[in-house]
Parts: structure tokens; sequence; C-alpha cells
């Protein structure tokens, strides 16, 4: 009996072996990766015509394979298996280096909030005026209901926000499949017409879209949040040693998986418009699903566009949100560390809610670019995080010296400068 036992504790602690806790992992990266970012992504990858949208397919995997297994791996810099990835920057780059991620990173998380209290409000009032058929009603009314609703939710607790996200998660990624596949009947084939030697040559056009596509390429796949607790996780069941086999395979798994499905969906919904079609979407300010339910008169898709487009965009609001409330506590409490005070927690939550209320509604009101928040801000400082961070810590800590020199490297890090310098495009725009 005890060496059945021994023999099912080696087997389940044996890294090359699959378990089902790995399989609830995969489905972590997946439920963690696919979000409303998805819904855009489709926008800027076909508006360019076949060329572009083909490099972005052949892209998609090794850009979000590679990059995902370098923060990984910046995570194993640490001897303490419950170190994150905060501790570990202030670890080895110090406590500076921490107090400064942690701006980065709440910035990073915010504008994408500010993104989705937008999208919010256009799926809203696009639902109102083409499936219910109402005058459109005051956008500044309809960003704030929804605004408090959401924030409603948030003051129900954390638990209760994982609760709602993790009802969300998998009925959308079924959504997102059987939308794809419903729409296989309508798929024109409009964006193989620019498939032709004049397409080919416009090499300044597809540079531009490749451009400005990668920042909402990292952030459709991205699923960094969840890399630093399942490096902990894998530390303490199979120890620093065989941590790193085990995290990769499953990596491979996940990043497979939501390439796939993401994938299919882009395609399908390419493949049912034209690039001037999306361009139009873009300047509508509206997601895919919403401007797919108003170009069909196919009730299915009419309807259930929208609600999918609601759901996810709600789903993905109460996940960050969590991120850019944490992160913004700890800077207005360091802050004042520096001055020598202790902020009451009760006064800092106020001020943070209130700070998210009010920012949140003036931004959905004023109807900012979606597009251009993810290409010029997000998506950029997100790529600071996830591609150019690692690379730079491989390069430079002795404990990640066995990484080095790796032509993979070499590809993440210039994925992350073009994607980081689209900050400076919108800024000339």
């Amino acid at each position: 009996m005890n060496t059945d036992n021994a023999v099912t504790e080696r087997e389940y602690c044996d890294p090359a072996k699959w378990h089902n806790e790995d399989t609830v992992w995969v489905l972590g990266l997946f439920g963690t990766a696919i979000g409303a970012g998805v819904l855009f992504l489709p926008i800027n990858a076909g508006i360019g015509g076949f060329w572009p949208l083909l490099i972005v397919f052949a892209l998609a995997f090794p850009i979000t394979w590679l990059a995902h297994r370098g923060l990984a791996r910046f995570i194993y810099a640490s001897n303490t298996p419950e170190s994150s990835i905060t501790d570990v920057i202030g670890e080895q780059f110090g406590v500076l280096a921490g107090k400064v991620f942690t701006v980065i990173y709440f910035f990073a998380v915010y504008t994408i909030l500010i993104m989705y209290a937008v999208a919010l409000t256009n799926t809203a009032l696009s639902f109102m005026t083409h499936q219910l058929g109402m005058a459109e009603p005051p956008r500044a009314l309809v960003s704030i209901v929804l605004i408090l609703g959401l924030m409603f939710i948030v003051r129900m607790g954390q638990r209760l926000i994982m609760r709602v996200m993790s009802t969300l998660v998998y009925p959308f990624i079924i959504s997102l499949i059987f939308m794809a596949l419903f729409l296989i009947p309508h798929w024109n084939g409009a964006i193989l017409d620019t498939v032709s030697v004049s397409a080919m040559g416009d090499g300044h056009g597809i540079l531009l879209t490749l451009w400005m596509t990668f920042p909402v390429l990292v952030m459709s796949f991205n699923h960094y949040p969840i890399i630093s607790p399942m490096v902990v996780r894998q530390k303490q069941r199979y120890g620093l040693a065989l941590a790193e086999q085990k995290c990769g395979q499953i990596q491979r798994y996940g990043v497979l998986l939501m390439t796939v499905v993401v994938l299919f969906f882009v395609l399908s919904c390419v493949l049912s418009l034209s690039p001037q079609q999306l361009a139009e979407a873009k300047a509508q300010n509206l997601s895919i699903l919403s401007y797919l339910a108003n170009q069909f008169d196919t009730p299915v898709i009419a309807w259930l566009s929208p609600i999918i487009a609601f759901v996810a965009i709600t789903k993905s609001f109460l996940g960050h949100y969590i991120g850019a409330y944490e992160s913004l506590r700890d800077v207005i409490v360091e802050a004042a560390a520096t001055k020598g005070k202790k902020p009451d927690i009760r006064s800092v939550n106020a001020v943070v809610l209130v700070f998210m209320i009010l920012t949140c509604w003036f931004a959905a009101y004023k109807n900012p670019s979606i597009l251009g928040i993810i290409e010029c801000i997000s998506g950029p400082t997100g790529a600071a995080i996830l591609l150019l961070l690692p690379m730079y810590a491989i390069h430079k800590l002795p404990v990640l010296a066995p990484y080095r020199g790796k032509a993979s490297n070499i590809f993440v890090t210039l994925i992350g400068l073009i994607t980081v310098s689209a900050i400076f495009y919108g800024m000339f725009q």
C-alpha cells in the first residue's frame, strides 16, 4: 500500500507526465488571454488586406509563446518559490525599480480599463439604436449608468468579481467558436482581391499596417497576469530544477489552443467582410461583433453578437479593474510613505474608486479611438512588460545567463521594440 502511494506520488510529480491540474492551468491561460481585446484584432489584422493578415497568422504563435516563456524565465530568477513578478523585480533590480514597475504596470492596465469603458458604452448605444430601434439616448447618461453598474459589482468584493468572471469566461469562448462557424456561409473572399502584384509592392502600407497591428496582437493574446502564479505553483510542486519543464509544457498547449481558436475567429470575421468595411468599423469605434450585428440581417448575428461583445467587455473590465485598483493603491501608499505618512486604507480605497468612476465616465463620454488607445498606449506599455523586461533581465542577470545567446531572444526583443515604438507614431498623429 505504501509502495503504491509512493509510485503514485512520483508519477504525479513527474513533469513529463500530464495531470488534471495541468489541464486546469491550460484553461486558465486560455481564459485570461481571451477577452475583449480579441474583438478588435480582426479589424486591425484585416484592414490592410491579405498580406498583413497572412504575416499576423504566421507570427501569432511564436510571438505569444516566446514572449510569455521569456516572462516565466524571468520569474525563475528568484530562488524563493513564493516570489511573484513584483518580488523578483525588487530582488534583482532594487526597491526603486519595483516602484517604477508598479507605476508602469498601473498605466498599462488603467489604459485598458479606459478602453473597455468606451467600448462598453459604444456597444450599448449601438445595440439600442440598431437592434432595439430606439432613439439614441444621451451618451453621458448611458456611460455613467454602465460605469456605476460595474462599480456596484466591484464594491461587492473581489470574490464576487472572480465568480462573475469565471462564469463568463467559458460561455464567451464557446460563443466565439460558434460565431466563427456561423459566419462561414457569409464568407465572400473580398480580402483576397488584395492579393496582387500591386498589393505586394505596397511595402509602406503593409509595414504601417503591421506596425499598428502588433500592439493589438500582443494585447489579444496577452496573459502575463497569470504567468507569475503559474510559475510559483510549479516551483512549489516540482521544485526549482523541474518547474521550467512543466511550465513550458503547459504554456505550449495553452498558447496553441488560444492561437487556433482566436485565429479561426479572426479569419472567419475577415472573410465575411471587406477591408473597406473593416476600416468603417474602425472609424465607427465599434468591436467587430457590434459591426457584424449591424451589417447582417441574420437574427442570430444581429442579436447574439452585441450580447457576446457586452459580456466579453464586462468580463475584461472587471478583471483589469482588480489590477488597476491594486497598483494605484500601491502607488498612493508608497508615495505617502516617502513623505513619512501612513494614509488610512479606507480613504485610499475611496479616492481610487472616485478616480476610477470619474475618469472612466469622462473617457466613455469623450469616445476616444479604442484601437488608437491599444495601438499607441496600452499595447506598447504591455509589450514593455511582457517582451522587453524579460529580455533585458536575461541579458543582465547572471542567474539567467543560460538563456542568453538564443535567436528567439533577438526575435522577441525586435518585436518588443517595434510594438513599443507605436507610442511615437501616436505622438506624431
